[in-house]
């Protein structure tokens, strides 16, 4: 008890905080993360486009146009001084070997199968960030089983992003959160004329 007693304020009232700490969800963070991881997988691959441009002499110049994504480029890391921005908030990183892996083939399949069946209305997105066969009559009979499949096999992937994301960032917990953050992005970066669900309903971009 003489021991208790005599433990200085500040210890105590650091223990106190240290039980009473929480850990927010990073909400805008969590976005750009998943602007990012979704817009790799649906958008159509870059191309780079060569021409030949006759220069003197015979000799030819190729003039290549490479489309470079610099929205989440900061300047600063080039002389080792870190943005006010980057030391203030938590990135969710989507970096990681497993979460790759996933993006690879949700962006593979989604351009040799996916991607004619959002074209056709055949598929939408759902609200809770996973796709659907909206309407089958829009597909061969001959093409279903596979279409089917598909769908099936992404909405595996989509369940494992979303999973591997809050585990990589070291909160299991914000699964449903990021699901939820996951689900939003998916409707805000689909195309022109994509079906995608809302309070129940079809609607159609």
């Amino acid at each position: 008890m003489k021991h208790w007693m005599g433990m200085p304020v500040a210890a105590a009232l650091l223990l106190s905080a240290c039980v009473t700490i929480n850990v927010y969800f990073p909400a805008a963070e969590a976005k750009e993360a998943a602007k990012e991881f979704v817009e790799k997988v649906i958008n159509e691959a870059d191309k780079v486009e060569i021409k030949e441009t006759p220069a003197g002499g015979g000799m030819a110049m190729l003039e290549r146009r490479i489309e470079l994504d610099l929205s989440g480029f900061d300047p600063w890391a080039l002389v080792g001084i870190g943005s006010a921005r980057a030391q203030s908030a938590p990135d969710i990183t989507i970096k990681t070997p497993a979460i790759q892996a996933i993006q690879s083939r949700m962006e593979t399949r989604f351009n040799t199968t996916l991607r004619a069946g959002f074209d056709s209305g055949a598929l939408g997105f759902t609200g809770d960030g996973l796709i659907t066969v909206r309407d089958a009559s829009k597909v061969e009979l001959k093409d279903r089983v596979a279409l089917n499949s598909a769908v099936a096999d992404d909405n595996r992937d989509r369940k494992a992003v979303y999973r591997e994301v809050a585990v990589a960032n070291g909160h299991p917990e914000w699964e449903e959160q990021i699901r939820g953050v996951f689900a939003k992005q998916w409707i805000a970066s689909a195309k022109a004329g994509w079906w995608y669900q809302s309070g129940g309903s079809w609607k159609q971009k």
